[in-house]
């Protein structure tokens, strides 16, 4: 017979084999521990177990325990009869949980390198590593038959995008060659389908002296045995062929009555964004409001970041309560930099200042009246115009140094333009009854002046002469007043300046 001091001993046991753990409740409520938290005795033959929750500390009596890879389930009894289970999981470390991170990414590396030597033979492998920066990035070295050198790179996490594993490319392989006597002749990237054929059509975008310096390179599964394959480089002219996505559009925009009556509270300070879901309201770019149609009835709630609640009757002064605190500290003058009301979204607050006169940036645009009005995820433009020509110009905003600016921006302009080719944009009427001239779209870079990254005329001096590129730098105190300080044409070509 199992007696409480026998379940004693194996329970601490138990609890000794880790330092950290994790307390799950029947209704989903978690609360972490740590071993020295946890008391367990013996009191009157009955096997007792004490430890902190939401409530405070608190002392139960085990009725049963199961052990489980790890885990340990406890059934318990507190006084007046309360019942309930409580499971104890073992937390891994911080530390420890990086190490096995970066355990996990560097098996997955040196899988990428052996199936290099399988598909290419003769291939010798000089190096395997991950990027020092945040070992988010296989970086693999290879040697052919002739000696010659490749660099490899590949995503060991599957979740960056295209435009920044395209520019930690050029840069890893311009490093490589500052430092190294034998150069290294190109680079490849490695990615599944689902990676590399957008990184194709970005990688299109550029001029054939950059296109030569990287392969994307497709790795597939075949039989249940994987493969490697290289893709031929696009030329611009082949991304045309797509069907572009339809844009449905209304001719009219209408606020809900509740969009209505919230923008009524600060007419000069609030918008409206648009998408599927609904109604977004930002009070100088910082979203504060949601208005959904939900079964044909109007719901909203409001907050800022995460601390969202339902709007009622009950609670409408909380919400003026809110709008006059942004008002206060989210201004040029703000008495606390620092607040986060001030320092949230900064982009938006540029891109609606912009919005309510973009003549402040080009006195020769005139604004989308609908086309500015919708955002969905996943094809955020920052703002659509028309030049007084007939010239479509998209404007790409950035308030703080974006490595990656340049060939997002460039890929904005491949799907713009891609709709723009196949008369899609006529037909949803963006601009009314002007017309869009049949060239290609200028796109403006717009940034204050020492927010553009210290590459960003490298990775322009990249793109083809098809991309017209203008970089507008912005007096720094923008929030005051937006003033362009300077005007730059397409960057010279600098791609061999490193």
């Amino acid at each position: 017979m199992v007696t409480a001091d026998d379940l004693l001993t194996t329970l601490r046991q138990a609890f000794e084999s880790h330092f950290e753990w994790l307390a799950v409740y029947p209704e989903g409520r978690t609360f972490p521990l740590r071993l020295d938290e946890i008391e367990i005795a013996v009191e009157n033959e009955k096997l007792l177990v004490g430890m902190p929750g939401d409530r405070g500390f608190r002392r139960w009596r085990i009725r049963n325990t199961v052990f489980e890879d790890n885990e340990i389930l406890l059934d318990l009894s507190g006084q007046f009869g309360s019942e309930h289970s409580v499971r104890l999981i073992p937390r891994t470390p911080a530390a420890e949980l990086a190490r096995n991170i970066e355990l996990a990414r560097l098996v997955l590396a040196n899988e990428i390198a052996a199936l290099v030597q399988i598909c290419f033979p003769g291939t010798k492998i000089v190096r395997v590593a991950l990027n020092e920066q945040n070992g988010r990035m296989a970086q693999i070295l290879i040697e052919g038959r002739t000696k010659t050198q490749s660099a490899i790179l590949s995503d060991v996490t599957k979740n960056l995008t295209p435009e920044n594993l395209l520019s930690s490319a050029y840069l890893w392989l311009d490093r490589l060659n500052a430092r190294r006597k034998r150069p290294v002749e190109d680079l490849w990237i490695v990615g599944e389908k689902k990676q590399i054929r957008p990184l194709r059509k970005l990688h299109s975008l550029l001029n054939e002296n950059a296109k030569s310096r990287v392969v994307l390179v497709e790795k597939y599964e075949e039989s249940g045995e994987p493969g490697l394959r290289y893709l031929e480089a696009q030329r611009i002219a082949s991304l045309w062929r797509e069907k572009p996505k339809k844009l449905v559009l209304p001719t009219e925009i209408e606020l809900s009555e509740t969009a209505e009556k919230i923008v009524a509270m600060a007419p000069d300070d609030i918008d409206v964004i648009r998408s599927k879901q609904g109604e977004t309201l930002r009070f100088r770019g910082l979203p504060f409001a949601r208005v959904r149609a939900i079964l044909g009835q109007e719901r909203s709630w409001f907050g800022v970041s995460n601390k969202r609640r339902p709007l009622t009757g009950d609670n409408l002064d909380d919400l003026k309560k809110l709008i006059d605190e942004m008002a206060y500290f989210r201004r040029p003058d703000s008495p606390n930099p620092r607040h986060e009301y001030y320092r949230s979204s900064p982009e938006s607050w540029l891109e609606s200042i912009l919005r309510r006169n973009i003549k402040l940036l080009d006195a020769n645009l005139i604004l989308s009246p609908i086309y500015n009005q919708f955002r969905a995820a996943s094809d955020k433009i920052d703002l659509l115009a028309l030049r007084k020509d007939g010239r479509l110009v998209i404007i790409e905003l950035k308030t703080s140094p974006d490595r990656d600016m340049v060939f997002q921006a460039a890929d904005y302009w491949r799907k713009i333009e891609l709709q723009r080719r196949r008369g899609e944009l006529a037909k949803a009427g963006l601009f009314g009854d002007l017309e869009i001239l049949d060239k290609p779209a200028l796109v403006y870079a717009v940034a204050p002046a020492l927010s553009f990254h210290r590459d960003f005329e490298y990775f322009a001096g990249m793109l083809s002469p098809e991309i017209d590129l203008w970089r507008f730098e912005l007096h720094q105190d923008w929030r005051k007043e937006v003033k362009v300080i300077a005007r730059v044409d397409k960057p010279s070509q600098l791609l061999n300046r490193r």
